[in-house]
């Protein structure tokens, strides 16, 4: 029997332990060949106006893919060798050469490598339609994708893959000559010491963590903390100090929990809880390192995940904000709004809510006295009448009206943002005309537009007094305000709109923005869903690596067990326990460095990002349970086998 027969064989017997890693290649080399396809995609091409960027983000995504691929190969690949130290320490008493060993492993990782290569491009293929009619739609486009295999896509990933495949393969070829025939036989008692771990270690631990959520959770235009650091340097501060603390969490605070886990004498010895607690403070430390960067990796994928979905799952509330009207422009030309609203009420897909025209004077305004840290001192100010903003609220359904009297105004600010913004209530400004200037003072402001804000800006809104001795000097303005039913899918009505109107109309519209919003956020949320289902795969096949490693080097303890008197059922409580506690302790770390994260980042775009982000949560979870179980009946067939 030849190398390559041999390797091909040991693949077969112990295919089911290889079934994760070879599931995640494959499951890597179909995003990989994916992402690679959608650049060069003719649907993409001839549907978005923004293809350039997309292929430039799908570059970039491809990029980040390949690097974590690579990492996660090198990484399954340590797991294997240190698992398979026995056996080929039994091929070298047997007196097989370390060169024919490491050619074996060599080869098996090489078959493996370009078999799972060979399904994964085959999978993205038969697959790619799909993905791309997925992109369409979470862009808000109706194309329908065409069946295409890129040849520029099959090149790149067979040349990505077959150079990772090969460095990892030459890799473990190497480990061979790294150990002694004693170290191969001795390879599952290493790291079996047990651990130590001090209190002072412990609470430097939780310090470290701590220091790296108070920094995330400062306001950051107010906090000392930033100012000292640096804006630079700050974020940078709160990563290292978050690593080094999760890493100490997990090498020592868990440890010394255990520890005194194991001096409640009545609770450590109850049924097997001595078996489960042993078996985890002894492998703890050694577990820490792998635990860390599982931990850390969760973070970061839930909240890019979180974070692009959360703009995705805003989008409609976001444009509502800040285009309230379904379309609006300013009507310099009578004939023409007259046209424009001929066009509209003779479309029979979209029926008008309302047609408001609204008088109103833009300004520009001296804010000097609003202690304001925007650039400049001047800016563009719509002003309208307490009556046409009642009317209007009253349109738009906000239960909200103004009753201002003289010189009182309010001001209308759906971008407001605390510290930032300009310091309206109680601050007074000049509303200067031809010869004659109006000051009036803010009483009151209102985080929301009645006008769009593309065709008005910010809108300040003056007693029915005022606006009428204004725009007796200053040149006044009608705004043609619509609102339309399905105003998200009024694609050619917009563009015709648009078409007809002069540039300086200044003509807004919900839709525009709206499939704008989309186009980004759906590009956003399709690369990160995809590529933190990767992370999620390789993240839950490391746990399930190392502890189907861990397994096989506890058999005999089982074995004895069972001997002793320890049945099936209590083997299985124990071990169901032990895997529980390795499970949740990268998913707790990792939740909630996301939710300082994601918490700090509401704060900071002023966006409620709670329901997006336990959607997402949830769902990581939810898969990460699947691995769970699956890891617990894997471990337990192991330990048992040899009980039957």
């Amino acid at each position: 029997m030849t190398l390559a027969q041999l390797a091909g064989k040991n693949i077969r017997k112990n295919f089911t332990n290889y079934f994760l890693y070879f599931a995640s290649m494959i499951f890597s080399i179909v995003i990989y060949f994916t992402f690679v396809s959608l650049k060069y995609d003719s649907t993409i091409l001839a549907t978005s106006d923004t293809s350039p960027k997309i292929s430039s983000a799908f570059t970039g995504a491809s990029a980040v893919l390949m690097i974590f691929v690579a990492i996660f190969i090198w990484y399954s690949n340590a797991f294997f060798t240190r698992k398979r130290k026995k056996e080929v320490g039994l091929y070298s008493l047997l007196g097989v050469r370390k060169k024919q060993i490491g050619r074996m492993l060599f080869y098996e990782n090489l078959m493996m490598g370009l078999f799972a290569l060979v399904i994964g491009i085959l999978l993205g293929s038969l697959l790619s339609r799909g993905f791309v009619t997925i992109l369409m739609k979470v862009m808000g486009y109706d194309a329908m994708a065409n069946f295409h295999i890129s040849p520029q896509a099959v090149i790149n990933t067979i040349v990505v893959f077959t150079v990772i495949t090969v460095i990892t393969s030459l890799h473990g070829y190497r480990l061979i000559y790294r150990f002694k025939l004693i170290e191969l036989f001795q390879a599952d008692k290493e790291g079996e010491q047990e651990p130590k771990a001090s209190l002072a270690m412990a609470l430097l631990a939780v310090l470290c963590i701590g220091i790296g959520y108070w920094l995330a959770l400062q306001n950051i235009l107010e906090s000392a903390a930033w100012r000292n650091m640096g804006f630079m340097v700050t974020p940078l501060v709160i990563v290292v100090a978050v690593i080094i603390g999760t890493y100490l969490l997990y090498s020592t605070f868990i440890v010394y929990l255990l520890k005194m886990a194991r001096k409640n004498k009545k609770r450590f010895w109850n049924g097997v809880q001595i078996i489960s607690t042993s078996q985890l403070l002894y492998r703890m430390k050694g577990n820490a390192r792998t635990l860390t960067i599982i931990a850390v990796l969760s973070a970061t994928t839930l909240t890019a995940v979180g974070t692009a979905y959360s703009f995705y799952y805003n989008n409609r509330s976001s444009v509502a904000l800040a285009d309230p009207n379904s379309m609006m422009f300013i009507a310099n030309d009578q004939r023409i709004a007259n046209e424009v609203q001929d066009r509209i009420s003779r479309d029979q897909k979209h029926e008008v809510v309302y047609h408001e025209r609204i008088p109103a004077l833009q300004m520009k305004v001296d804010i000097t006295s609003l202690n304001s840290k925007i650039s400049s001192d001047i800016v563009s100010y719509t002003v309208i009448s307490n009556t046409a903003f009642n009317k209007l609220a009253e349109l738009q359904q906000r239960k909200d009206s103004l009753s201002l009297q003289g010189q009182e105004a309010a001001v209308l600010d759906a971008g407001y943002y605390e510290g930032l913004s300009p310091e309206y209530v109680g601050s007074t400004v000049s509303l200067k005309a031809k010869e004659h200037a109006e000051n009036v003072t803010f009483t009151s402001l209102k985080r929301y537009n009645v006008l769009n804000l593309r065709t008005a800006n910010t809108t300040v809104v003056v007693s029915d007094e005022v606006f009428a001795r204004l725009q007796k000097e200053a040149p006044l303005v009608n705004m043609e305000a619509y609102k339309m039913t399905h105003e998200d899918d009024a694609k050619s009505l917009t563009s015709e709109i648009q078409s007809m109107l002069p540039r300086e109309a200044n003509f807004s519209s919900f839709y525009t923005d709206y499939a704008a919003g989309m186009e980004s956020s759906g590009l956003i949320i399709f690369m990160g869903g995809f590529l933190g289902l990767v992370f999620l795969a390789a993240t839950g096949s490391i746990i399930y690596f190392k502890q189907l490693t861990e397994a096989n080097a506890d058999k005999d303890r089982y074995v004895i067990l069972h001997k002793i008197g320890v049945n099936k059922k209590e083997i299985r409580k124990s071990i169901a326990k032990q895997i529980l506690f390795v499970f949740a302790l990268p998913l707790i770390a990792g939740i909630a460095h996301c939710a300082v994260a994601l918490t700090a980042l509401s704060r900071l775009i002023q966006t409620n990002l709670v329901i997006p982000v336990l959607i997402c949560i949830g769902a990581y979870a939810c898969m990460y349970i699947v691995y769970y179980f699956l890891t617990v009946n894997t471990y337990y067939k192991i330990v048992t086998k040899s009980n039957a």
